[in-house]
């Protein structure tokens, strides 16, 4: 009996190890075909700087910061990146409350956490924005950065925006288990660790002050189901992707908005 289970005992050993090394193995091959897929590129035409609504209506100052999502990688024309689509909704507003919004992007294309300072200093460089947008993330979970330092960063760039008098949304990590430029396993295995760093920046970001909205819980399913939501490369979003994004991001930057000429504690 003992050299059965012995034998048995050397015998699941032995295929715990060559599943693991197999399995190490297929993940760093994945890794590699993802790193080397042809992605899309900033749009060099593509100046995320425009205004949107009556010049006779209230002003607001809309300013994007963040990744490639944050200047609407994947999509040609302006109208349909997210702060373009963001920059409508609040023009249009609700009730006929239409305003004249003055949208630009400091995002950066591969843009992590630990850039966000920099973009903050550009953000509040001249005329104060009134409202802040930031999507970051993808980038920190992808590259398996610690979610707690990443949510360190992000979480002192919402309190230094929220000192300076600017209302600030910031869109969590998406659900990177609905991209499709990463094969399963390591699909799998990525959006884990973006699940994490969502959780993470989640508390970062209202110790500091700003609003949370949860892209990977509100959009995730979207995104899973509908492959016309990512744009060619199967990584960035479409113009399909980026308006879903842009309503479940709405409701919390139109509050921004309306808070935005109110007098705040940190004031």
């Amino acid at each position: 009996m003992s050299n059965v289970a012995g034998r048995i005992g050397r015998a699941t050993l032995t295929t715990l190890i060559a599943g693991t090394v197999g399995g190490a193995a297929l993940l760093a091959g994945e890794a590699i075909a993802a790193r080397t897929r042809r992605y899309a590129k900033p749009t060099m035409g593509l100046a995320l700087r425009t205004s949107m609504g009556p010049s006779s209506a209230p002003q607001l100052r809309l300013v994007l910061l963040g990744d490639a999502a944050a200047l609407g990688v994947g999509v040609e024309w302006l109208a349909d990146t997210i702060g373009g689509q963001l920059a409508r909704l609040l023009a249009e507003g609700e009730g006929g409350a239409q305003r004249h919004v003055l949208l630009s992007s400091v995002g950066v294309a591969g843009s992590r956490s630990t850039d966000l300072a920099t973009q903050v200093a550009r953000a509040l460089l001249g005329e104060k924005p009134d409202v802040a947008v930031i999507l970051i993330g993808a980038n920190d979970a992808t590259g398996f950065r610690s979610p707690e330092d990443a949510a360190g960063h992000l979480g002192a760039a919402v309190r230094r925006l929220r000192g300076a008098g600017v209302q600030v949304v910031v869109g969590t990590c998406p659900d990177l288990g609905a991209v499709r430029s990463i094969a399963v396993p390591l699909r799998q295995l990525t959006g884990w660790q973006g699940r994490r760093v969502a959780r993470a920046q989640a508390d970062a970001v209202r110790e500091a002050g700003g609003t949370v909205v949860d892209l990977a819980e509100e959009t995730g399913a979207v995104f899973r189901a509908d492959a016309g939501t990512l744009c060619y490369d199967g990584f960035h979003p479409s113009a399909d992707g980026y308006r879903v994004w842009a309503h479940a991001l709405y409701p919390a930057v139109s509050a921004a908005a309306a808070a935005a000429g109110k007098p705040s504690k940190q004031e």
